[in-house]
């Protein structure tokens, strides 16, 4: 896990002067069912004037810009985004408020947080007074798994919740832990990223299992999940049939208002085009109404985010 203490290169909010772009709207035309994508990371190429965080990877070898991913969502029929600043951006949002100034309405991203350092707390009050930051993105792996399991991390929930943001979260197998946390702070909103599956959990077999847990937290009214990056969980071509029970069994545990559609799609390009994964919700899953459409492919998670 790469120690990230304060890598900003900018403050949090700091954001160069640019020219706004041209309007998009923020809904689609009437008779469109609105579809925003849960999560989608974007990057800059590392050059000395922003240097990738130390020891990070991209997942693709050209950067995804914002100039990249627009065709990407256009050809898809994607109205808006949630960025969700990778790793190796640091602790920096400036991008994902850049693509937001640029084209108002379409873009809006989460923030990251060093969450060993109690001090951060002090910085959630303001959180969502950042320009087009919607709450708070965590991934939980490596070292920080053993600071989370001994408690290390507790200073954040309460303070989270007293903000009152929105908080996504993976882990490497420790989801169930997430349990306690929701039944405390019945408050908070969190939302599980990815049906609670890790690249961990996959490499180990462990996906019925990671699944297993993450339907387990259902029962918290204040959890969500992300029904995002089934085309890389799946051993088949699209439109990745393998995975549909798994999909069924978080939507029978959570309902179409606590589903979110999302690709994650740098996580596996290569395995499928955004039309195709936007059809594999609207189309291929037939134990889905018209309306639990309505609210798993955009809806449910405007309404989590309160991205109005």
């Amino acid at each position: 896990m790469l120690t990230r203490r304060h890598f900003l290169g900018t403050s949090l909010g700091a954001i160069a002067p640019l020219a706004v772009g041209p309007a998009v709207a923020q809904n689609p035309p009437a008779g469109k069912r609105l579809v925003v994508d849960a999560q989608i990371h974007l990057w800059k190429a590392n050059t000395p004037d922003r240097p990738w965080a130390p020891g990070t990877q991209a997942q693709l070898p050209e950067p995804m810009t914002i100039e990249r991913v627009l065709p990407i969502l256009d050809e898809g029929g994607v109205d808006r985004l949630v960025i969700v600043p990778p790793t190796l951006e640091g602790m920096r949002v400036d991008y994902g408020q850049e693509a937001a100034r640029r084209y108002p309405g379409r873009f809006a991203t989460m923030g990251r947080i060093d969450l060993e350092d109690p001090f951060e707390a002090r910085r959630l009050t303001g959180w969502r007074d950042q320009p087009n930051v919607l709450g708070v993105r965590l991934n939980i792996a490596g070292e920080l798994s053993k600071s989370f399991a001994e408690g290390k991390t507790d200073w954040f929930w309460p303070a989270a919740e007293k903000a009152n943001l929105p908080v996504m979260f993976l882990t490497n197998g420790q989801t169930s832990l997430f349990g306690p946390i929701a039944e405390k702070h019945a408050r908070l909103q969190l939302i599980i990223d990815h049906m609670g599956v890790s690249t961990a959990a996959m490499q180990n077999n462990m996906l019925d299992k990671a699944i297993a847990e993450s339907a387990s937290l259902a029962k918290y009214p204040n959890v969500s999940v992300k029904l995002s990056a089934s085309p890389l969980f799946s051993k088949e071509a699209y439109p990745w049939h393998d995975m549909d029970g798994h999909i069924r069994r978080l939507f029978d545990a959570f309902g179409p208002r606590r589903c979110h559609w999302g690709t994650d799609i740098t996580n596996s390009f290569a395995r499928g085009t955004m039309k195709q994964r936007v059809a594999h919700f609207t189309e291929e899953l037939k134990f889905l109404s018209e309306e639990d459409k309505d609210w798993i492919m955009g809806k449910s998670i405007l309404e989590k985010l309160r991205w109005a």
